[in-house]
């Protein structure tokens, strides 16, 4: 029943052509989730760089361990501006994800907007109060530290953050 926004920002101290190189990379998908979902790409040709109608699937376990597939299409993209996810098959009835980046005088503010329902009607409402939103917002905590640690803080960042 319910439908439901997620709306983060943050600010980097960056240009806007590394943040854009950091976020249009598929591979970097992995970097910025939490270790506990066991994050992996399945897609054979993810590619190096995202562009309008490409598909991505993954294996996650947002929740208690259990492995899911997860398979979204970027269906728009405005080179250094935004682009948007949205999900084919996984646990959402509607998973809509903008990803906006734009230059700041203090380097660039980046924007998520995560419009989504769960499934399962009112029982879906209900695991969002007490569990879907919670985590969602553990999720952009989680990659708001590591995107700080590579373009504010870089020495505490891994080395292979420019895979």
């Amino acid at each position: 029943m319910g439908f439901y926004q997620l709306h983060r920002t943050q600010k980097l101290p960056a240009k806007i052509d590394e943040v854009w190189d950091f976020i249009s990379r598929p591979t970097n998908l992995k970097k910025i989730t939490p270790p506990y979902m066991g994050f992996d790409i399945t897609s054979k040709y993810a590619g190096e760089k995202m562009y309008p109608g490409i598909i991505i699937a993954y294996r996650v376990s947002p929740v208690f361990g259990i492995k899911m597939n997860w398979v979204t299409e970027i269906t728009h993209i405005k080179e250094k501006e935004y682009f948007v996810d949205e999900q084919q098959i996984g646990p959402y009835s509607i998973w809509h994800h903008e990803h906006r980046i734009q230059p700041i005088e203090s380097g660039v503010l980046m924007t998520d907007i995560v419009s989504y329902k769960p499934p399962f009607g009112f029982l879906g409402s209900i695991a969002n109060s007490v569990l879907i939103k919670k985590k969602l917002n553990d999720i952009f905590d989680f990659r708001e530290k590591v995107l700080n640690d590579i373009f504010v803080n870089p020495e505490q960042c891994p080395a292979d953050h420019d895979e």
